[in-house]
C-alpha cells in the first residue's frame, strides 16, 4: 500500500500558512470578521505569559475557536513574530491523520525551513481531540521544547479538561471560549447604544427596556454563534444550520468517534428530551422510563453531552447548602440557549416556556464564574440559582423569572426569603421582564432587575475579570 509522500504532507502545512509568504497575512475572510471580546484575555496568555505551559482553547462547535485562533496569529504578525515563527495546523485534515505531534513539529520545522535555534516559536493545532493520546504528547513537547509556545484548541471540551487535569498538571493552561453572550451580542450588532452605565446602580441601564427586550429574545432564540446573528437566512431556517452542521456532527460523529458510542438513536433522542426540558429539575428514573434506556447508559450518554459542550449538569442542594447524598435529581441546561429553538422552534416573547429559556440564557453567562453554581429545592420549594464560594457556603442566591409579578407581589419569594435568611444571606436578585427596583421583605433585601440587563451586565463583568486576571 502507497503511503501519502512527506512532500505532499509538507504542502498541506505550507497552504495552512498563507503568511509565510507575502503578504505575510492571514486569510482575508479572517481579517475581516470582529474579534470576540475574549479576544484580548486569550492573546495575553498565548504572547505574553512566560510560563512554559501550552494554551488549551476549549468550547463548542462553531463558536468562533478556529477564526480567533487566525487572529492570535495576524496580531503576533502585527507584533513583529517573524511569519516563519507561526505554525497553525489543523489535526483532523484526513491528509494528516496519524501524526503524533512530535511528528507535526518536524514537519513544521521542514516546511518552514526553520532554522535550528533557540529564538521562540509558536506552534497551533486545532481540533486536537482527534488525536490519541494528545495529553501525554503535548505534556512532553512543553517539556522537550522550551522556546516553542503551543496552543491546542479543541470541541469537546470537558474531555480535554479532564485530560489536561489528569496529564498535563503544571503544563496547561484552559481557556473556555462559550457561545456569544449578551454582551457580545449587542456589541457585535453595534446595538450597545441599548444599554448605558448607571452611576446608582451596579446593573446597567436601558432607557428603552422594551428595545432592549426584543434584542435579549432575539439573543435566546438566534444569538449563541457569531455566524447565524449576521445571517438573515440561517435565521429563518436555525435547524438547518444549528440542528444539521453543530448538533448533528456532535452527536453522529464526534461523540461516537471519541467514545465509541454504538446507538446514536438513544443517544439523539435523550440529547432531545434534555434540550425541551432545559432549566427544569429531571431525574435519571424518568429519563430511564420515558426512554426505556438503562440509567448507567443515561447517565453515561449525559457524561458524554456535557464533554461536548452541548449541555451543563447542575447539582440540587437542600435549604441548607448542603450537596444530596444521591443525586437523584439535577437540573440540565443548554450551554446555548439557542439549541432549543434550532431543534423545535422559535420562542415569542409571551411563549409560556420564556421562563425556562430566561433561566438557560442566565445561566450561559456565568461560565467564567469562579462559583459553583447549583439550584436548592427542599420539601416543594426552590431557588433557581445559588451560587457557592470557596469554602461551599452560599454567596449569592437568584430568582430567574420573564415577569413582573414577583416584583409586584414580593410575598410570591418566600423560598427564596427563607433559603437566604437560613444562609446569613442580606440580599438577592429577581429577575423581572420590564421592572427594576428594590423591596426589604422579611428582612431580606431584594434587587429587582430586567433579565436582560441582568445578563449584559454580567456578561460585561465577566469579561473585564478576564482582562484583568
Amino acid at each position: 500500500m502507497r503511503q501519502i509522500p512527506k512532500e505532499q504532507v509538507l504542502e498541506r502545512i505550507r497552504s495552512e500558512n498563507p503568511w509565510w509568504s507575502p503578504p505575510n497575512q492571514v486569510a482575508k475572510p479572517y481579517r475581516d470578521y470582529r474579534r470576540r471580546a475574549y479576544f484580548d484575555a486569550l492573546y495575553a496568555l498565548i504572547a505574553r505569559t512566560p510560563v512554559r505551559r501550552a494554551v488549551l482553547l476549549m468550547g463548542p462547535r462553531r463558536v468562533g475557536k478556529t477564526v480567533l485562533l487566525h487572529q492570535v496569529v495576524q496580531a503576533l504578525l502585527q507584533d513583529g513574530v517573524a511569519p516563519h515563527r507561526i505554525c497553525y495546523v489543523s489535526v483532523d485534515h484526513p491528509i494528516l491523520n496519524g501524526c503524533s505531534l512530535e511528528t507535526f513539529l518536524r514537519h513544521y520545522v521542514d516546511a518552514a525551513r526553520l532554522p535550528d535555534d533557540d529564538e521562540p516559536s509558536y506552534l497551533i493545532f486545532d481540533e486536537i481531540q482527534y488525536l490519541k493520546g494528545w495529553e501525554v504528547h503535548l505534556k512532553k513537547l512543553v517539556d522537550d521544547e522550551p522556546h516553542m509556545k503551543l496552543v491546542a484548541s479543541g470541541s469537546a471540551a470537558a474531555a480535554l479538561r479532564f485530560k489536561s487535569t489528569e496529564s498535563g498538571a503544571g503544563r496547561f493552561t484552559d481557556f473556555m471560549l462559550p457561545p456569544l453572550t449578551f454582551h457580545e451580542y449587542v456589541d457585535l450588532l453595534n446595538q450597545t447604544n441599548l444599554v448605558r452605565s448607571s452611576a446608582a446602580s451596579q446593573f446597567f441601564a436601558a432607557d428603552d427596556i422594551d428595545a432592549l427586550n426584543a434584542a435579549f429574545v432575539k439573543y435566546l432564540n438566534f444569538g449563541g454563534y457569531p455566524e447565524v446573528i449576521f445571517s438573515e437566512a440561517i435565521q429563518s431556517d436555525p435547524a438547518r444550520f444549528i440542528k444539521s452542521d453543530i448538533v448533528d456532527k456532535v452527536l453522529l460523529r464526534d461523540l461516537p468517534g471519541l467514545y465509541g458510542i454504538q446507538d446514536t438513536q438513544e443517544l439523539n433522542y435523550l440529547f432531545t428530551t434534555l434540550a425541551f426540558n432545559t432549566a427544569q429539575e429531571i431525574s435519571l428514573e424518568q429519563l430511564s422510563q420515558s426512554s426505556g434506556v438503562a440509567k448507567n447508559t443515561i447517565k453515561r450518554y449525559i457524561e458524554y453531552l456535557e464533554a461536548a459542550f452541548l449541555i451543563k449538569v447542575v447539582h440540587r442542594i437542600d435549604r441548607s447548602a448542603r450537596r444530596f447524598q444521591r443525586a437523584n435529581f439535577f437540573k440540565v441546561y443548554l450551554t446555548n440557549p439557542s439549541i432549543r429553538s434550532a431543534l423545535f422552534t422559535p420562542l415569542r416573547s409571551d411563549d409560556p416556556s420564556m421562563g425556562a429559556l430566561t433561566e438557560t440564557g442566565i445561566f450561559a453567562q456565568w461560565f467564567h464564574a469562579d462559583y459553583t453554581l447549583h439550584y436548592a429545592r427542599w420539601n416543594k420549594e426552590e431557588v433557581d440559582i445559588v451560587a457557592l464560594g470557596p469554602e461551599q457556603a452560599p454567596a449569592w442566591a437568584l430568582e430567574a423569572k420573564w415577569s413582573d409579578r414577583a416584583a409586584r407581589n414580593p410575598a410570591e419569594l418566600k423560598s427564596l426569603v427563607s433559603f437566604a435568611v437560613h444562609n446569613g444571606l442580606t440580599e438577592a436578585v429577581v429577575t423581572t421582564r420590564t421592572v427594576r427596583g428594590s423591596s426589604d421583605y422579611a428582612g431580606l433585601h431584594v434587587d429587582f432587575i430586567p433579565a436582560s440587563l441582568y445578563c449584559y451586565t454580567i456578561a460585561y463583568n465577566g469579561l473585564r475579570g478576564l482582562d484583568s486576571g
